[in-house]
């Protein structure tokens, strides 16, 4: 990694293909100070906002320096400490003492346009932002020599030379070992700012954070090993080699057995040009390349739709939305992929500046790009083997506990009704007296499960199955974090387990409701559904109602499960419905019933009767 940020690919001690080999490292270096008018132009703003940044900032440095291997070690919620390690460039002495100053950077010409950069990072604070918050360390070496050893301490208090040296009190440069590459250890993170640190979740929580970003730099730079540990475990391991074993990596062998990669290059058929809009005759391509998990391997949450935009992890809502409709109606209602691409484009077609925290880009060419993505992934889809095996488990034998009259005497609200076929795989066709009810049998039966988890959870402990042997759960390692900070809720639901090496868990006990119905995916949904709202989602309904209809959804029937029912299982499909409280409704409120009398049919037909 290089040391900062903003000596990036340049950091380490590269400098950027722009500039000229014959700087002299005792000369003006590769880390330059930019002018005014250039910091000026920049939305700089404090980079630091808790440790997940900090991470951030230093394996973009990393990426920048031609790291081939990064390391990230963190102790507890990463204020205590965070390390990162690389292969990379490394820096001659004079540029690893200037690179913690404030807008530094070996990235950007002291007086260029920061649109356009083709580097991760070019701000020129990060290691100075970093340094006004903790204790910064950083060891480089370009390796031709003795390396560098830079220490800045911004928990002294001191601010005397804060403009220079991003806020130290003490910056000791002094020659260190180290072969080529760079190191940056951050102690004390915020151990002046209480205030910070007091608005960070719990030490389970940060740590989430940080395993799901490092996840999304390993998938979207597969050519780089990347490693995470966690209090001196490992927690992530990619080997650098190809998309699929980064997912395998980042994810398991499922996942990444059931996947295929893409690789496509598309015209977007739009005029080339610089920033400033001058045109060329060259035209304009996005490359798209990713690694695709088959629709049979969903989530509830669109948080693993990962994109990044030439190797940069970011949010872009539209480039998210494009990855999914290539999915299509391959995907099952309510459930999104699993998918990790990486969209290239020519640096001046892309604004790394318009967000603070570089997490979003801004695109010239929009439209043309998503389209392009969503074309690629859905020809990628198109000729991957998408078959899919597995049984169909209704678990409508058992019937509900009575409701409505004390003594449980109240008929089911289909007790009359005789199902009489079904009509395109999914909907259930009934006969009810003068009526013709069209059931959505996957919305009926997301309602059973729903009211079974409910009346389970009403005020009592939730009754558990125990599963012998405990089933095995390989986890991503953002969901092996979220399980650790979450451990206590899940456990309140019916799932208790344990960790079981690396990203492993054994899954010991499930919710009653669902006896063995409950399997590895309803209890990512569990796990989804907690740390969604942790980050706030859904405060338009009761979390737990939420939680409650995702875990109900995923076992439930579904288009091309009907078709293998009988007569006996439809009928008990009407009666488990007929038991709830709320037949007419599917948890997430849409209708379960459409009825047709037979007076409508009559008028149609020109009949009287």
């Amino acid at each position: 990694m290089t040391g900062e940020r903003e000596s990036g690919r340049g950091a380490s001690g590269s400098g950027d293909a722009a500039e000229s080999r014959d700087d002299s490292a005792d000369d003006e270096g590769r880390v330059r100070r930019l002018d005014r008018e250039t910091v000026d132009r920049i939305a700089a703003g404090e980079v630091v906002t808790r440790p997940a940044r900090v991470v951030g900032e230093l394996v973009d440095n990393a990426l920048d320096a031609g790291a081939s291997r990064v390391e990230v070690a963190v102790d507890g919620d990463g204020t205590d400490w965070i390390r990162v390690a690389d292969d990379g460039r490394g820096m001659a002495r004079a540029d690893a003492a200037r690179a913690v100053e404030r807008h530094a950077t070996s990235k950007l010409a002291p007086d260029g346009d920061p649109v356009g950069v083709d580097s991760l990072g070019f701000r020129g604070e990060a290691l100075a932002a970093i340094a006004e918050a903790a204790r910064l360390e950083l060891v480089t070496s370009p390796g031709d020599g003795v390396g560098t050893r830079v220490v800045v301490d911004g928990t002294a208090g001191d601010t005397e030379r804060a403009e220079q040296s991003g806020g130290g009190q003490d910056v000791t440069v002094e020659p260190a070992g180290r072969a080529r590459g760079t190191t940056v250890v951050v102690e004390d993170l915020f151990a002046t700012r209480p205030a910070r640190r007091e608005s960070l979740a719990g030490a389970a929580a940060e740590f989430a954070r940080i395993s799901a970003l490092v996840a999304d730099y390993a998938l979207a730079n597969p050519s780089v090993a990347f490693s995470l540990d966690h209090d001196g475990s490992a927690t992530l391991s990619t080997p650098g080699t190809d998309r699929t074993d980064a997912l395998l990596g980042v994810y398991d062998r499922d996942t990444a057995s059931r996947s295929t990669t893409v690789d496509a290059s598309v015209d977007l058929g739009v005029d080339g040009g610089d920033a400033a809009g001058a045109r060329d005759a060259d035209p304009v391509s996005v490359d798209v390349a990713g690694a695709l998990a088959y629709p049979s391997v969903t989530r509830s949450t669109r948080d693993h739709v990962r994109v990044s935009v030439n190797g940069r992890p970011v949010r872009n809502d539209r480039l998210a939305a494009a990855v999914r409709d290539g999915y299509g109606r391959l995907l099952p209602d309510g459930r999104e992929p699993v998918a990790a691409v990486d969209v290239s484009l020519p640096p001046a077609r892309v604004d790394p500046n318009v967000h603070p925290a570089k997490r979003e880009v801004g695109l010239r060419d929009a439209d043309a790009v998503a389209d392009a993505v969503s074309s690629v992934v859905e020809d990628a889809l198109t000729g991957a083997d998408l078959r899919r095996a597995a049984d169909v488990d209704t678990d409508l034998e058992s019937a509900l506990e009575p409701v409505g009259e004390g003594d449980g005497s109240r008929a089911g609200a289909f007790a009359d009704t005789e199902p009489i076929g079904v009509f395109r795989d999914l909907y259930v066709l009934v006969e009810a007296d003068n009526e013709l009810l069209v059931i959505d049998g996957h919305a009926a039966h997301e309602r059973v499960n729903y009211e079974r988890l409910a009346r389970a959870f009403d005020g009592d402990p939730v009754s558990t199955a125990t599963l012998d042997p405990p089933a095995t759960l390989s986890l991503s390692t953002d969901e092996a974090a979220a399980a650790r900070a979450h451990a206590d809720d899940l456990a309140a639901l019916g799932f208790e387990t344990e960790a079981f090496g690396g990203g492993t868990r054994r899954l010991r006990t499930v919710p009653a409701p669902f006896g063995r119905t409950a399997d590895a995916n309803a209890f990512r949904d569990a796990l989804a559904a907690l740390s969604g709202a942790e980050r706030g989602r859904g405060a338009s309904r009761d979390a737990r109602e939420d939680l409650l209809a995702d875990l109900a959804c995923h076992p439930s029937l579904k288009r091309g499960d009907f078709s293998e029912l009988g007569d006996e299982d439809l009928r008990d499909l009407l009666d488990r419905l007929g038991e709830c409280d709320r037949p007419y409704a599917c948890p997430h409120g849409r209708p379960t019933v459409l009825a047709v009398d037979e007076a409508t049919f009559a008028a149609g037909f020109g009949r009287d009767r």
